[in-house]
């Protein structure tokens, strides 16, 4: 496995040398994840990518570095300590360091001898593949996706140029990966939302969910979708809730600033029981806090926002993969069940790039309701199971009524204690069904452990790392349980594995330790020590698994 960081300033090319690397290693064969750490600026600050490629699956970053392509001085003086003793340093001659890694190549004034100094990026690509071993076969194909038909020679030029001006440096690893897709976590519950149905998406653009609603509306034609921009993050909810009202799949995403816009009509999707998924893609808060880093801080505001007692779910995607199915499933939730459904992500699941197996689709449902019904229609019958009949209005011959007030069967405004004692009633013996439908969390580690650790979300590739880190050596044995359902809260797994255990370990990213608080509000069950971090970049599966050695397990 390779590590590879490309870094420099906005409006450096670091994005597109990124996604064209990215791609390339895919096709030559290999697994390729790929995170950002980038600034809230248009242009400056120092960008960089992280590109980790190998011949397993890869499921997180790293900081242990093979190679760094270097756009300015500023990478290489931040990042040079994170280099192995072996690797090398890619920069323009012009970058002053007295490292004996760095590989210096003229490639500005390449650039200019090819006649378009916009391409030393493309020079640095071919640096790199030769670098890696690889060869040029699929440079061609990469790079019409990228770059206009009438720039294309002169950038294969550059990559050539850059590919004969260095010798190999790494043995070439011979991957599985090449018929796998490459796409980011955003991108994937975008898509599974399309699999799942969706006819209609609106949202306000608020890093880092926009990517959502970059990719649906490319694809809104192909796939019969109306994606709208609202003017606020309060219309956008009410938008989608009119229209599942009116019959239609629908969701809205947003970041935590926005969804505590939509707090309120969260309320009225739970209280007129029109089925809703909502995204959530963290990033650090109160207020705008970190546009564009990472956290895990909005947990607990998901499973108690809006005023009142209603269910919903709360579910987390773990990985890309994770989170396609989990979208299609959040889309059968909320109808069958008649709730809102939050997906809860954050910016570095949304942003990173990985190689996904093909997803397979087959058995997608996405009937609402049925358009004929026998008898009094009442829109929110009293039921055994406190499911009533949907109808969708206009499709049949009955009236649909509802309501934001407390209603009765019918649909009607009422301030009767007893109906409402039944109703809320109703409402709440979901809970009991919903339970019945949760994903127990995701064991890793051998059976037998002494140390348990505890996380959701995005936190999965990291402590997937650091429990095949930690068991690799000598002594103490440790195992993991990573949620993905997180409200309801699944008990059976942890229960079980917690009662073996001989010390409890959340890894969380926020700085309260948010599950464990919440496994300890419902089951009891106390965490020893936490290794929480909060600063808006991801935690590693070493630096978990140095913390929990070291001993640092309490913040």
């Amino acid at each position: 496995m390779y590590n590879l960081l490309i870094g420099g300033a906005a409006g450096q090319g670091v994005d597109t040398t990124a996604a064209v690397l990215e791609k390339l290693l895919k096709k030559a064969g290999y697994s390729v994840f790929t995170c950002r750490d980038f600034m809230s600026r248009i242009r400056g600050g120092h960008n960089f990518y992280l590109i980790r490629f190998g011949t397993k699956e890869v499921i997180s970053h790293s900081y242990n570095l093979d190679g760094i392509i270097a756009m300015d001085e500023d990478t290489v003086r931040l990042h040079t300590g994170e280099l192995k003793a072996d690797g090398f340093i890619l920069c323009d001659s012009n970058i002053e360091t007295n490292d004996s890694r760095a590989i210096k190549i003229a490639m500005g004034d390449m650039a200019k001898t090819l006649g378009n100094p916009r391409v030393s990026g493309s020079i640095a690509i071919g640096v790199v593949l030769q670098l890696f071993s690889e060869s040029l076969t699929h440079i061609k194909g990469v790079l019409r996706s990228f770059v206009d038909e009438r720039y294309l020679e002169i950038n294969l030029k550059a990559v050539e140029a850059g590919y004969g001006s260095v010798e190999s440096h790494h043995a070439r690893l011979q991957g599985r990966f090449g018929d796998w897709m490459i796409l980011s976590g955003s991108s994937a519950i975008a898509l599974g939302a399309i699999a799942a149905g969706l006819k209609f998406y609106c949202a306000y653009p608020m890093s880092p969910s926009t990517p959502i609603m970059v990719y649906l509306a490319s694809k809104s034609r192909e796939a019969g979708i109306v994606v709208e921009q609202a003017e606020d993050e309060i219309a956008a909810i009410n938008m989608a809730i009119g229209a599942s009202y009116a019959g239609a799949r629908s969701m809205t995403a947003t970041s935590g600033g926005g969804f505590s816009l939509m707090v309120e009509a969260l309320g009225l999707s739970g209280m007129a029981e029109i089925p809703l998924v909502v995204v959530n893609m963290q990033r650090p808060g109160p207020a705008t806090g970190l546009p564009t880093r990472t956290e895990q801080g909005d947990l607990k505001f998901m499973i108690s926002a809006s005023q009142g007692e209603f269910p919903r779910m709360v579910i987390a995607p773990r990985t890309h993969k994770d989170a396609f199915y989990q979208t299609m499933r959040a889309f059968d939730l909320a109808e069958r069940y008649q709730i809102p459904v939050i997906l809860l992500g954050d910016q570095y699941l949304g942003d990173a790039s990985a190689t996904v197996e093909p997803f397979e689709i087959s058995g997608v449902k996405t009937t609402v309701s049925d358009e004929k019904y026998s008898g009094e229609y009442l829109r929110y019958r009293f039921t055994e199971n406190g499911i009533s009949p949907r109808l969708v209005p206009g499709k049949s011959e009955n009236l649909v009524a509802i309501d934001s007030d407390e209603h009765d069967e019918a649909g009607r405004i009422t301030e009767s204690a007893e109906v409402r004692t039944k109703m809320v009633d109703k409402r709440m013996k979901k809970l009991k069904l919903i339970e019945r439908e949760l994903h127990e969390p995701e064991f890793l580690g051998p059976k037998l452990f002494d140390t348990l650790l505890i996380g959701w979300g995005s936190t999965y590739g990291p402590i997937s790392e650091a429990v095949e880190w930690l068991n690799s050596r000598d002594g103490e044995k440790y195992a993991a349980l990573v949620f993905g359902d997180v409200f309801p809260l699944p008990q059976k797994l942890l229960k079980d594995k917690a009662g073996k255990a001989r010390q409890i370990i959340n890894v969380e990213q926020n700085a309260t330790g948010q599950l464990a608080g919440i496994i300890r509000e419902y089951t009891g069950i106390t965490c020893s020590g936490s290794v929480l971090k909060y600063d808006g970049r991801q935690i590693t599966g070493e630096e978990i698994a140095m913390r929990i050695q070291g001993g640092d397990r309490n913040g």
